[in-house]
């Protein structure tokens, strides 16, 4: 069988999975975000970490970009992996942080207070729309349809990256906030 046409089948058996994971990711993670865990400690220690995690996935990126450039594919493979994993863990304590703690309301004020809110607002934004660009990009890598992966990744890593980097930003912004 042609290589493109095997590599369309096996691209095609992860459609619905990236469908599923791109619609219920930020149903779930909305819905979690109104759940409160009565008479748990709050996890206040957690938005560091995170930011850091975030920083983290932002450099782990720039390192995968640059390991392609330089024809490094394992290496490049290996980071990407890693800037899923660590985007899974940083939901996972983001979640939890707003499961267990009451959201910090943002106390700037003037031209700042609207930098912030546009920062954040365009973060949570692309956080939800990069979500189908990753497990596309993923998914046409791991079925090796590579030429289509390089289309999808000019595309995935920029809104990526600004997720990660506006994810540290945010935090940096509303950190003299936290109680």
């Amino acid at each position: 069988m042609n290589n493109s046409i095997q590599n369309i089948k096996d691209e095609k058996k992860y459609n619905k999975w990236i469908v599923v994971l791109s619609v219920l990711i930020p149903l779930v993670v909305a819905i979690l975000f109104g759940v409160k865990i009565p008479n748990v400690e709050p996890l206040t220690f957690l938005p560091p970490i995170y930011a850091s995690i975030n920083a983290l996935t932002a450099t782990v990126l720039i390192l995968a970009f640059i390991a392609i450039r330089n024809k490094k594919i394992i290496l490049h493979k290996r980071l990407m992996t890693s800037a899923i994993m660590l985007s899974v863990c940083f939901l996972v304590m983001y979640v939890a942080y707003h499961m267990t703690s009451d959201s910090t309301k943002y106390g700037g004020e003037g031209l700042i207070k609207y930098i912030y809110y546009f920062v954040l607002l365009t973060h949570i934004l692309l956080s939800i729309v990069v979500i189908p660009f990753v497990l596309i990009t993923y998914v046409r890598a791991i079925t090796n349809n590579i030429e289509k992966h390089k289309k999808i990744a000019k595309i995935t890593f920029p809104l990526w990256l600004y997720v990660a980097i506006t994810g540290v930003v945010v935090y940096i912004m509303i950190s003299p906030y936290y109680v």
